[in-house]
């Protein structure tokens, strides 16, 4: 196991395209921007991570809710926002197109 990495599973939601998701789906491997605080009254967020996405099927695509991984690089001091059912935001820059909610912590 790689120890610059925290890895979690996730619950994993993209919104419709009517929504505001995106017009097809992703991939395994999908690193979008990953957020976990807005500022206070507003939709800006405080800063983004990067974590790569993994699942078993050929795509997700919008409106679906699928259980994948997600692997963080630690030296972005994301540490102290993984726990258990913490809800988090997926970016396309600022487009938010998806949440995810962490299921099981399998390394920090």
């Amino acid at each position: 196991m790689n120890s610059d990495v925290i890895e979690i599973k996730a619950k994993l939601t993209l919104y419709s395209t009517e929504n505001g998701g995106r017009k097809t789906g992703i991939k395994t491997n999908y690193r979008p921007n990953h957020v976990f605080e807005y500022k206070e009254n507003s939709s800006d967020f405080v800063t983004t991570y990067i974590g790569q996405i993994e699942f078993e099927k050929e795509w997700i695509l919008p409106n679906e809710t699928e259980n994948v991984k997600v692997r963080f690089l630690k030296h972005q001091n994301i540490s102290e926002l993984v726990e258990k059912g913490r809800v988090w935001w997926i970016h396309e820059g600022p487009n938010k197109i998806g949440q995810a909610e962490i299921l099981e912590i399998i390394s920090k």
